[in-house]
C-alpha cells in the first residue's frame, strides 16, 4: 500500500514537472522537514524575488526528516526533486552518504563558519535551533529548574519529564549525538536511567512543549522553537539553555543541499543561496521559531544570544550520521521497554 502511495507520488510529481517545462515556467522543486509554517514565507518571497515557481513537499511532524530521506533515497534513480531543506544536518550527511547528493559550493555561504559546510561541498548549514529544557513555572520553582541533561536521572522528577520519539527528528540527533560524543556504553546507561526514572515519550517536540505547557509533565527537552511556541501563547513556562556549565547544548542547523541528478540544477543553485542569504537568516530570527543565524551580518533572535554566546556541544556530523543508523535496532528495544 506505501509503495503504491509512493509511486503514485511520484508519478503525480513527475506529471506536474512535464507540464512546468511545457509551458515554459520556471521551476524549483523543494523538499523540506522544516515546519510548514517557517519554511513556506521563506520560500514565498523566493518567488516574489526570482518569478521562479516553487513546488514544496512538507514532512508531518511525526516523521520529522525521516519521511523525505525515505523518499529521497527512494527516488535517487529518478530524481523529482532539486533540493533537500533539512531541519538538521544528521540527514543530508546521511543522504550525502547514500549517494543522493551533489556537490555545490554556494558563493552565498562565504561568511558562513566553515564547521557548518561539509568540507565537499555537499551540504551547507544556515539558521539553527538550540536543545533546551521547557519548564512549567507554576510547578517548578525557579530555583529547581533542570540545568544539565543528568538532571533528568535525579529520582525527584520520577514520572514528571518528558522527551520526544529518538527514532525521528532533532531528538534522534541529540541523541545519536551523545552516543558520539560519550560512547556507547555510557549513552546507553543514560537511555535506560531516563527509562527507569519514568520519562514520558511524546511523538514529537511540539507534543512534549504542549505536555509541559498544560501540565501533563514539569518539564521536558526540545527544540528553542518549540519553547518559544508556548511562551508566545502565553503558557506558565520558561526556557532553560541546559549545561551551560559543563560540556553544552547541542546546536542543530538547518542544512540546505542540491540533489544529484536535480531536474532543475540552475533554479536549484539560485534557490539554495537565496536560503543561505542573511536576508532568510533574519527572517527566521524574527519569526516565532527564533532561530539562531550562522552569518555574522544577521542579527539574533530577540531573546536569545549570540551562537558565540552559547556554549556548545562540538560533533563530528559524518560520525553521527553513521551511529544513526547503527543504534536504530536498540532505540526500538527501548521504546518498546519504556
Amino acid at each position: 500500500m506505501k509503495r503504491g502511495l509512493l509511486t503514485l507520488s511520484i508519478l503525480l510529481l513527475a506529471l506536474f514537472l512535464y507540464a512546468c517545462s511545457r509551458s515554459g515556467e520556471k521551476v524549483v522543486v523543494v523538499y523540506t522537514s522544516t515546519d510548514q509554517v517557517f519554511s513556506e514565507p521563506v520560500l514565498r518571497k523566493f518567488e516574489e524575488k526570482t518569478g521562479i515557481k516553487v513546488k514544496a513537499v512538507f514532512d508531518t511532524e511525526e516523521t520529522k526528516s525521516t519521511g523525505l530521506v525515505n523518499r529521497l533515497i527512494a527516488e535517487k534513480d529518478r530524481p523529482q526533486c532539486d533540493v533537500f531543506w533539512s531541519n538538521d544536518v544528521l540527514r543530508v550527511e546521511i543522504l550525502k552518504q547514500k549517494g543522493v547528493l551533489a556537490p555545490y559550493r554556494s558563493p552565498a555561504a562565504r561568511d558562513i563558519p566553515e564547521a557548518f559546510k561539509d568540507p565537499e561541498g555537499y551540504w551547507t548549514g544556515f539558521s539553527g535551533r538550540i536543545r533546551v529544557f521547557l519548564v512549567n513555572r507554576e510547578l517548578v520553582p525557579r530555583e529547581d529548574y533542570p540545568q544539565g541533561l543528568k538532571d533528568m536521572l535525579d529520582p525527584r522528577w520520577k514520572g514528571q519529564f518528558a522527551l520526544a520519539n529518538p527514532l525521528f527528528g532533532t531528538t534522534s540527533f541529540h541523541v545519536a549525538s551523545l552516543f558520539v560524543l560519550w560512547g556507547d556504553a555510557r549513552a546507553r546507561e543514560f537511555l535506560e536511567g531516563l527509562r527507569e526514572n519514568g520519562l514520558k515519550l511524546a511523538a514529537s517536540n511540539g507534543e512534549v512543549a504542549r505536555w509541559v505547557a498544560k501540565g501533563k509533565v514539569k518539564f521536558g527537552l526540545v527544540d528553542n522553537d518549540d519553547a518559544f511556541a508556548m511562551i508566545e501563547a502565553g503558557y506558565p513556562v520558561e526556557m532553560v539553555i541546559p549545561d551551560q556549565k559543563g560540556p553544552g547544548t547541542l546546536f542543530m542547523p538547518n542544512a540546505v543541499a542540491l540533489i544529484r541528478g536535480a531536474p532543475h540544477p540552475e533554479t536549484a543553485k539560485k534557490l539554495i543561496d537565496y536560503l543561505l542569504s542573511p536576508e532568510t537568516e533574519e527572517a527566521l530570527a524574527q519569526m516565532v521559531c527564533r532561530q539562531i543565524p550562522l552569518n555574522p551580518q544577521a542579527q539574533p533572535p530577540q531573546g536569545m544570544p549570540r551562537l558565540s554566546e552559547i556554549r556548545t556541544l562540538k560533533v563530528d556530523y559524518e560520525a553521527v550520521a553513521r551511529k544513526m543508523e547503527e543504534i536504530v535496532p536498540y532505540l526500538k528495544d527501548w521504546i518498546s521497554r519504556l
